[in-house]
């Protein structure tokens, strides 16, 4: 049987990107909330298909996990963005963060552990740089970068003994529609010429999935090149 992957925000950025650079090596499931770009996606792609849930659903998230017992590799790659100043961030960013960018990480990969646990896998947080340096103005984001970069350093604690490794891929600002609206958020011009394009990023997570067995990428750092 064929390495299975599942990447969550498939649809677009990163998440696309990581889909194309696995599908030399994987059969794909592509997770994400919207059904018709899925398919598109899962068209463009040798053995893929659509795995559509809202993930911060646990119910809906759930059933759709059920069906799967064995998984080599779970990227975490959907994501949400709300900054905003500790003084004026109203508790739904917060929230809207933290659900997303933390809850239904841990709840998709508690739920999926037998699996994963079955292929000696890989789980890899598609984190931030944020993740690694608060910035202000950043705050419900950057904290709940940074409980996700705890999360991935217990679980790798915990399941190392069951074969699993873990990595925290950090990149630097990419050029992504989660970007653009971020710098438009700023009041900044955005750039793309001067961030990382999604497909670097991809080639770090597809680099610490297919480790020598002996490896165990725990961090990846990734910054655009200063020009």
């Amino acid at each position: 049987m064929s390495s299975l992957a599942l990447v969550t925000g498939a649809s677009r950025g990163i998440g696309a990107a990581t889909a194309v650079a696995l599908q030399p090596h994987y059969r794909l499931l592509l997770g994400g909330r919207d059904a018709s770009a899925l398919e598109k996606q899962a068209a463009e792609l040798r053995d893929a298909r659509p795995w559509p849930v809202e993930l911060t659903d646990f119910a809906a998230l759930a059933e759709a996990a059920a069906g799967i017992d064995r998984l080599d590799v779970l990227v975490h790659s959907a994501g949400v963005a709300e900054l905003g100043t500790v003084e004026e961030a109203p508790s739904d960013a917060w929230r809207r963060d933290y659900e997303v960018n933390v809850l239904a990480v841990v709840e998709l990969t508690r739920l999926l552990l037998p699996a994963l646990r079955a292929a000696r896998g890989h789980v890899v947080v598609i984190n931030s740089g944020a993740g690694m340096n608060a910035k202000a103005g950043w705050g419900p984001y950057a904290a709940s970068k940074f409980a996700a970069r705890a999360f991935a350093d217990t679980l790798r604690l915990e399941e190392e003994p069951h074969g699993v490794r873990v990595t925290s891929v950090f990149p630097g600002r990419t050029a992504t529609e989660m970007q653009e609206a971020v710098t438009a958020a700023e009041g900044t011009e955005y750039r793309p010429e001067e961030y990382l394009r999604p497909e670097s990023v991809a080639a770090a997570v597809l680099g610490a999935v297919t480790a020598t067995p002996d490896a165990h990428p725990t961090e990846v750092v990734v910054r655009p090149r200063r020009r």
